[in-house]
């Protein structure tokens, strides 16, 4: 295939189904979505993989897609892409917080439930040890119940260095209260 197809040429041949219009796309395009991706996540693999998804997506939809600018297209398709990943990796996050959670309240019996005064003692213990600003971080998100987005803008820093904030909190503060956990 000539590269010196325009994109609408080569959207026309997508749509279609020329593998060798899909091919050309794919060695225009990829590495740029790659690095958008890989910008986002931080992860060689996870931005590969939504690489892979948005290709994977503009096979499947050929035939139904109305691309009118194959670059904004993709990259807008790109940004969706990893805005659903982020949600996603958040959700599970919090998920598996809850879990665990509800796992220690399980795991206590009534007469091994710990002094609250004590454990609140011990909680800002281990958040004093922590840089002041992923503290702050932590207490506007577990204990102001603010969402990570609106941390962002507040603290005028991306997401993921909220989300990556709150992970280094969460495990300080496991590290740190492990005598109040159950043996069970």
């Amino acid at each position: 295939m000539s590269k010196s197809l325009t994109d609408e040429q080569l959207v026309t041949q997508l749509h279609e189904s020329s593998k060798r219009a899909f091919e050309e796309i794919y060695e225009r395009y990829w590495y740029k979505l790659f690095c958008i991706s890989y910008h986002q996540v931080g992860s060689r693999e996870e931005a590969e993989e939504l690489v892979h998804d948005i290709f994977e997506s503009l096979w499947n939809r050929r035939q139904e897609s109305g691309i009118r600018n194959l670059n904004t297209y993709l990259v807008i398709s790109m940004k969706y892409r990893i805005a659903n990943f982020i949600k996603s990796r958040i959700t599970w996050r919090k998920y598996r917080e809850y879990l665990i959670l509800n796992k220690i309240q399980e795991n206590y019996a009534t007469d091994e439930i710990v002094d609250f005064s004590d454990l609140s003692k011990a909680i800002d213990q281990v958040m004093s040890r922590l840089p002041e600003k992923t503290s702050r971080i932590f207490q506007l998100s577990r204990f102001e119940h603010q969402s990570v987005k609106a941390i962002a803008e507040e603290l005028n820093i991306s997401e993921k260095a909220v989300e990556y904030h709150i992970t280094k909190s969460l495990k300080a503060l496991k590290d740190g209260l492990w005598m109040y956990q159950s043996s069970n």
